[in-house]
């Protein structure tokens, strides 16, 4: 597997936990429809959170965040509104991204509201 994946996958375990700590309740991850997916989907205070987690190992080229570009929310906005035809209750919804950076200590950036 390549390394990125690999940053990946470690990044996304570490979101899950980053959320279950901060009182989310986690629904899915890495949750997929046609060629979207949403990294993570959890819910806290009634709101649904539509979540991409974003993992470098360095700052060497940028922070993480900084690599969440248009096409990335549009993909997203997309998924979200799939997963709320399958699931028409949830009528607060919110988009979020989780920066981390693989430093020591490991770095949360945590941006809510994105869209």
């Amino acid at each position: 597997m390549a390394q990125h994946n690999t940053t990946g996958q470690i990044g996304e375990k570490l979101a899950v936990g980053y959320f279950s700590q901060n009182g989310f309740n986690i629904l899915h991850t890495n949750w997929r429809h046609s060629r979207w997916e949403v990294d993570i989907i959890a819910s806290k205070e009634n709101v649904l959170h539509f979540i991409e987690v974003k993992t470098r190992r360095t700052k060497n080229y940028g922070n993480p965040e900084e690599k969440v570009g248009k096409k990335k929310i549009a993909n997203l906005i997309n998924a979200a509104e799939e997963y709320l035809y399958l699931n028409p209750q949830w009528k607060r919804i919110q988009f979020d991204i989780l920066a981390i950076t693989l430093t020591e200590p490991i770095e949360y950036f945590f941006i809510e509201d994105v869209s």
